[in-house]
C-alpha cells in the first residue's frame, strides 16, 4: 500500500519502490538507477507512446506495457529486464535499423547516439535485413539546423518541441507509414524563430544536426564544463563544450529552477568572442620613458608605490560580465583607496523574448549575466541601450581612475590621461586603455571559476573550461594580492576565498557559503519591506 495518500508503492525489478502519485514507470525506473530505453519521451515534453522501444514487463497485464505513459499504482510489479521486456525492446531496435543508415563514421552524432548506445547495450548481434534502405536525403530546415531524413526515428520530438515550447508550428510530419519524414510547412523554414536549436539538443540519433557544429569535432574529443550562459541576465545553465582550448558549442545543462533544459539561439551561437586572440598576456606599466612588460610580483609592487602617492576620489568603470568576487575587489580597492564612484554599461534588448511552453524562461532584455551582481557591490548603470557612452564624468576625472573588464572601444586616446592613475583589468587592449599607467591581464569567465547573479537574484557557480593567455589571472586574485601587500592581510588563494569575503561584507549573500551553493545555485537573501510592519 502507499506510504501516504499522495505516493504510490511497487515492486521494480525486485526494488521496493515508493514514488509520488502520477509518476509514469519510466521515471519510477530512475529512482533505482534503470534508465529504460525510449525515444519520443522526453521530461519537457508531452509522451505519445509512439517509438515503443520503452517497453517493459508488468505482471498481471496481457502485455509490454509502453512505462513513457504507463503510470506507478500500488502493488504493481515490474521487470525492465525480464525476457520478454529485452526481447520486444530488440526487435524494435531491428526495426529501426531498417533504414537507418550506418553512416555513424561520419555523423555528428556519433558517440552521443541514443541509437548506438541503445543497440549495443541491448540490439541484436547481427543484422537479417536484406532490403534496400529508405532515402530522404539532407534537408536545411533554416537557421542552425540541418536534417537527414535517412536518420530520423520519428520520435516527434522536434514537432512537439515547436508547438509546446516554442508554440510555433513550423515542423510537422508529411506522408503516412513507411514514407513519414518531418518537414517544414512549405517554403517556410526555422529562420527567425528564438529556440529552434533546442531540437538538435533532443533530437536523440544524427537526424537533426547544427550548421555550426557540423564536422567540427567528435563528441568523445570534447571535454564538458559547467558553466553559465552569459549572453543575458536569465543566466542559463549550460555547459562549455571545449577542445583544444578553444569553446567549440555551447549546450544547456538542466535547472527547473532557471531553464529547464534550454536555451535560446542567441545564447547558442555566442560564444566565438570566448576564443578571441589578440589578448593581454602581461602586465604592462607605464614609467616615464616607456612600457614595460612586468612579472606580476613587480608590477603589484608598482602599483602598491603608485596608489601610496597618488591622491584623489576614485571612479571606476566596470564590467557586467565580471563575476562577482571581481567585482567585489574592485568595490573592496575603490573604498580602500578613499570611497568614490562604480558605474557599468551594459546593452539591452528592445523587448524579452519569452519561451511560451516554459514560462520562467525567457532572452532578458539586460544583455549580460551580471548586471544585478553590478548593482549589489554598488554600481550604477550609465550609457545607452547598446552599452556605450556615459563615461564623460569619468574620463576627465583627475583622481583615480579604475577600469575593470570594458575594453572602452567608443572611447578615445584621450581618456584618462587627466587621471592620477589610471589602472586598467582587462583582456582587451584599445585606444582608450593605450593611456593606463597600468594594464593588466584577467581571464573571462570562461578561463575562471566564479559567480553570477541572475536577473532574480539566483547566485550561480561557473567553472573554468580554458586556459587563460600568457600571465592572465582572475581580477579578484589580482586585486586580492594587491589588497593583501597593502594591508598585510592574507590573500584569497582560490574563488572559494574570494567568495567567502564577499558573503561576510554584503548583507545580501550573508550566510551563504561556496558549497551551498552547488551546481543550481542559491536566491540571495535580501531584506522584504512589509507594508506596516
Amino acid at each position: 500500500m502507499a506510504d501516504t495518500p499522495n505516493t504510490v508503492s511497487l515492486t521494480i525489478d525486485g526494488h521496493e519502490v515508493t514514488v509520488p502519485k502520477g509518476t509514469t514507470l519510466l521515471e519510477a525506473a530512475k529512482t533505482i538507477g534503470e534508465d529504460v530505453p525510449h525515444y519520443c519521451y522526453h521530461p519537457g515534453l508531452s509522451a505519445p507512446a509512439m517509438c515503443r522501444l520503452c517497453l517493459v514487463e508488468v505482471e498481471g497485464a496481457p502485455k509490454p506495457m509502453p512505462s513513457c505513459v504507463t503510470t506507478a499504482a500500488d502493488g504493481q510489479v515490474v521487470h525492465t529486464q525480464s525476457d520478454l521486456a529485452l526481447s520486444r525492446r530488440r526487435g524494435v531496435l531491428e526495426f529501426y535499423l531498417v533504414n537507418h543508415p550506418l553512416d555513424c563514421p561520419i555523423c555528428d552524432q556519433s558517440g552521443e547516439c541514443k541509437l548506438q548506445d541503445y543497440v549495443h547495450q541491448e540490439g541484436r548481434d547481427h543484422g537479417r535485413s536484406r532490403e534496400p534502405k529508405r532515402v530522404f536525403g539532407r534537408d536545411d530546415f533554416g537557421g542552425d539546423v540541418l536534417f537527414y531524413g535517412d536518420r530520423c526515428v520519428m520520435c516527434t520530438r522536434c514537432v512537439r518541441f515547436m508547438t509546446e515550447m516554442e508554440q510555433d508550428s513550423r515542423l510537422t510530419v508529411v506522408e503516412r507509414g513507411n514514407r513519414s519524414v518531418i518537414d517544414t510547412f512549405f517554403e517556410e523554414g526555422l529562420e527567425g524563430t528564438n529556440w529552434s536549436g533546442n531540437i538538435v539538443d533532443i533530437c536523440p540519433v544524427g537526424a537533426l544536426v547544427s550548421k555550426d557544429f557540423l564536422h567540427k569535432a567528435r563528441a568523445w574529443d570534447l571535454e564538458h564544463t559547467p558553466s553559465i550562459c552569459p549572453s543575458c541576465s536569465q543566466g542559463c545553465n549550460i555547459s562549455l563544450h571545449t577542445r583544444d582550448n578553444l569553446v567549440q558549442r555551447l549546450k544547456p545543462r538542466e535547472n527547473m529552477e532557471v531553464n529547464g533544459w534550454w536555451m535560446c539561439d542567441h545564447g547558442r551561437a555566442n560564444y566565438e568572442w570566448m576564443n578571441h586572440g589578440q589578448r593581454l598576456e602581461a602586465p604592462l606599466v607605464r614609467t616615464e620613458d616607456a612600457v614595460r612588460a612586468m612579472g606580476w610580483k613587480e608590477a603589484v609592487g608598482a602599483l602598491l608605490d603608485r596608489a601610496e602617492t597618488t591622491s584623489g576620489s576614485v571612479k571606476a568603470v566596470v564590467s557586467p560580465f565580471a563575476s562577482n568576487e571581481d567585482l567585489a575587489a574592485v568595490r573592496s580597492l575603490v573604498d580602500a583607496l578613499g570611497g568614490g564612484s562604480m558605474v557599468y554599461r551594459m546593452a539591452r534588448a528592445d523587448a524579452e523574448v519569452p519561451m511560451d511552453g516554459f514560462p520562467i524562461l525567457a532572452r532578458r532584455r539586460d544583455l549580460a549575466p551580471n548586471g544585478r551582481g553590478a548593482e549589489i557591490m554598488g554600481a550604477s548603470r550609465v550609457g545607452d541601450d547598446d552599452g556605450v557612452g556615459g563615461l564623460d564624468d569619468v574620463a576627465g576625472h583627475d583622481g583615480v581612475v579604475i577600469v575593470l573588464g570594458d575594453p572602452l572601444v567608443d572611447q578615445d586616446a584621450s581618456f584618462g590621461q587627466s587621471a592620477s592613475l589610471f589602472a586598467y583589468l582587462g583582456m582587451h587592449g584599445s585606444p582608450a586603455t593605450g593611456a593606463a599607467d597600468f594594464s593588466l591581464p584577467i581571464t573571462n569567465f570562461a578561463e575562471q571559476e566564479g559567480t553570477f547573479t541572475n536577473h532574480e537574484g539566483r547566485v550561480q557557480r561557473f567553472w573554468p573550461g580554458l586556459r587563460g593567455p600568457g600571465a592572465a589571472q582572475p581580477a579578484w586574485f589580482v586585486l586580492g594580492a594587491f589588497q593583501a601587500a597593502r594591508s598585510g592581510d592574507p590573500a584569497p588563494r582560490s574563488a572559494a576565498d574570494a567568495f567567502a569575503a564577499l558573503a561576510a561584507s554584503e548583507p545580501a549573500l550573508a550566510g551563504m557559503t561556496y558549497d551551498d551553493l552547488g551546481a543550481r545555485g542559491a536566491v540571495l537573501n535580501e531584506t522584504v519591506s512589509v507594508p506596516g510592519g
